[in-house]
């Protein structure tokens, strides 16, 4: 699939950037850029060479500034269900695909934008970040996972104050929240957010998938199920060449030359 709307791009760390790419409209997400978003997830969980993925947006005013509303403003009911389903899926494709990822966020990340960088394991945003789920201005509801992972990540109070106002939050209160993990200065958005991930891709694969699947699945199952869960995680990690390339490294005072396996 060639891409009109993003920009895909892969280096030798194992680090992909993906860019959505229409400055003029704010990276606004329509449904071709959307495909588009799909089409690149399911290459970024599929590929070998690609460790990691970097998502960001064109330009310096917006990460994506939500959905295309001229695409949504005439669609029937019924489609509206089917094209938040779709959305839903796509996101949901990013956030399983046990690969870390991290939003670079640059200027506005409204709606579906938002969505999309919530989707993502980490969250960066630049000083001049702007986050927020306005769809209630719109006499809409988020469609894209808005009502679900914002609670999860800040809490239901916060995340209701959020939502029924549609007002946005800066990136400093972003941060004070846990919206975002990091604030920086908009030129050192991209090489800090390499800097962080990289860090993440210099330990075990294995390990770092099966610590993301083990949080993931606990917030959702309760104590005592995500207790066991932790369990097999930890069994699984130890019958991997890994987990004994790390032990050896430790004990010789080495960097761990970790394979994957």
């Amino acid at each position: 699939m060639s891409y009109a709307n993003i920009l895909f791009e892969g280096s030798d760390d194992g680090i992909a950037v993906l860019t959505i790419n229409r400055p003029q409209k704010l990276n606004a997400l329509n449904f071709a850029s959307m495909a588009e978003l799909d089409d690149a997830f399911g290459k970024a969980a599929e590929s070998a060479e690609i460790k990691g993925l970097i998502i960001t947006g064109a330009g310096e005013k917006a990460f994506a500034a939500g959905a295309d509303i001229a695409e949504l403003g005439s669609a029937p009911p019924l489609e509206m269900r089917e094209i938040a389903r779709r959305g839903q899926a796509t996101f949901r494709r990013l956030e399983t695909m046990r690969k870390p990822s991290l939003a670079a966020i640059n200027g506005f990340a409204l709606g579906g934008g938002l969505e999309l960088a919530m989707s993502c394991t980490l969250r960066v945003a630049s000083s001049n970040a702007s986050m927020g789920q306005p769809e209630v201005k719109l006499a809409l509801t988020p469609g894209y996972g808005g009502t679900q992972r914002l609670p999860r990540l800040i809490g239901r109070g916060k995340a209701l104050e959020l939502l029924l106002t549609g007002e946005p939050v800066d990136a400093y209160e972003a941060y004070r929240i846990g919206l975002v993990q990091h604030v920086v200065p908009q030129e050192e958005l991209l090489p800090f957010s390499r800097s962080l991930l990289s860090k993440m891709l210099a330990n075990g694969p294995a390990a770092v998938a099966l610590t993301m699947a083990a949080v993931d699945a606990g917030l959702n199952c309760g104590m005592d199920a995500g207790l066991q869960l932790e369990s097999a995680a930890f069994g699984l990690a130890a019958a991997t060449e890994d987990r004994r390339e790390g032990a050896a490294a430790f004990l010789e005072k080495r960097k761990p030359n970790f394979i994957g396996k």
